[in-house]
């Protein structure tokens, strides 16, 4: 069954959902030809705003936490994209370590790593747990609500490798982004994969070299499609040394936000549109939509309440902040039911293997959906998941799902270059 969507579209997108259609066979050409010359990261997933007049992503996760909500009629491509990954990687591999966040109260993020282990388990590994918290000694089983139980292990480390008792892995995939910093027990493995690899964390990740990749992306794709690279790419800006509760930095913030507004301004006088232009202030590092404030004018900055303030001070993991983007706020008129909706596709390797919409009924259509409150619906397919050419714009889901698809490899492709541009053993060569 595919949700139900009420979506105000307009001309703008509905001609990039023809352009896109119409230039399929280009379109997969280029990223074959990008796939030659970057590695896609293990996984990821990608939430895009559908604005009506823009389709944008907002935020590129390496660390993916949700694939419970995946469909399960999708679980097969999700299992033909690992087994395609681990071939590349290490095609004799028999054991996985997967090591997933310490919190193991969330009984959703805990479905989401079983989910995870039936993945690879169907792609032929031997699957445990390992877990970074130090006052686990022993095997703890945790029985979640389906029946399943998952048994975090504590990590056993020799000077070169990482593993479990009785269990040396060939590869460690991490569910655990590490924001709350790179633990000794990761540093200096040479002889196992990490995936994604340690620096992917956001230890020392920053969503503005994110994004300032995706700029590089979106310009590439948009002369091969012919459109405006602002169709799919929301401005942004960076802005360095702000302390929200001690009110440093405020002026720069402002005048980041009231530059960012006046660009957006410029482009929607372009294309006749009457929204009102918004940004959104994130940390520039950190995730789990926490530091996150919609902005109508650079005056609001001045204007935070002291809970405010304190909202925004801190991220996951008690993470200070200190550097934000000013990211152009991509309005969502996805809409199931009454309730405001943003699609968030999911990758394994190169491949896309299904995703769901984020809803949020206490949300407005500006807002930050990843808030206390929001459910997930899946974003399921119908007997195919392939685009109609012929169909009319906006009429069929397969094409929606696969405009979805290409924006969303977009930002797999920059969070690609991204890492090799921030990868510390290159950046030593």
């Amino acid at each position: 069954m595919v949700p139900h969507l009420v979506t105000a579209l307009n001309g703008p997108l509905l001609d990039l959902e023809r352009k896109i259609l119409d230039a399929t066979p280009a379109i997969e050409r280029w990223f074959r030809l990008e796939w030659q010359e970057h590695t896609p990261a293990f996984y990821c997933s990608v939430d895009l705003r559908n604005a009506g007049f823009k389709l944008a992503p907002v935020d590129t996760n390496l660390f993916p936490g949700a694939f419970n909500n995946l469909p399960n009629e999708v679980l097969p491509l999700a299992v033909q994209a690992a087994m395609a990954s681990i071939e590349k990687i290490c095609p004799d591999a028999k054991n996985l370590l997967i090591i997933p966040e310490r919190e193991t109260r969330n009984a959703f993020y805990l479905e989401n790593v079983a989910r995870l282990a039936t993945i690879m388990r169907q792609a032929g590994l031997n699957v445990r747990f390992g877990t970074l918290d130090e006052s686990i000694a022993g095997p703890v089983t945790i029985s979640l609500a389906d029946g399943q139980k998952i048994v975090l292990e504590p990590l056993e480390r020799t000077p070169r490798r990482l593993g479990l008792k009785n269990f040396d892995p060939c590869s460690i995939l991490l569910n655990n982004d590490l924001s709350a910093g790179v633990p000794p027990v990761l540093e200096n493995l040479h002889e196992q994969y990490v995936l994604p690899p340690i620096h992917a964390g956001w230890a020392v990740r920053r969503k503005s070299t994110h994004f300032s990749c995706y700029d590089d992306v979106a310009k590439k794709f948009a002369k091969i499609v012919d459109i405006d690279p602002w169709m799919v790419n929301p401005y942004f800006a960076h802005v360095e040394g702000v302390d929200f509760e001690a009110r440093a930095g405020d002026e720069a913030l402002a005048g980041a936000i009231d530059a960012v507004i006046k660009k957006i301004a410029r482009k929607y006088r372009e294309y006749g549109i009457s929204e009102k232009p918004y940004v959104v202030i994130k940390s520039d590092a950190g995730t789990d939509g926490r530091g996150v404030m919609t902005v109508h004018d650079a005056s609001e900055v001045t204007s935070l309440t002291k809970g405010e303030r304190a909202r925004m001070s801190t991220t996951k993991s008690g993470l200070q902040v200190h550097d934000v983007i000013v990211q152009e706020g991509v309005y969502t008129f996805e809409r199931i039911g009454d309730e405001v909706a943003e699609p968030v596709v999911y990758m394994i390797d190169r491949y896309v293997v299904g995703g769901f919409y984020r809803v949020h009924g206490s949300r407005e259509r500006d807002q930050n959906l990843h808030a206390p409150g929001m459910h997930y619906v899946p974003l399921g397919f119908e007997h195919t998941a392939l685009p109609d050419a012929h169909a009319k714009p906006g009429a069929a889901p397969p094409n929606r799902f696969y405009m979805y698809g290409v924006v969303a490899r977009l930002g797999l492709l920059a969070a690609s270059v991204e890492l090799e541009k921030t990868d510390p053993e290159a950046i030593q060569v």
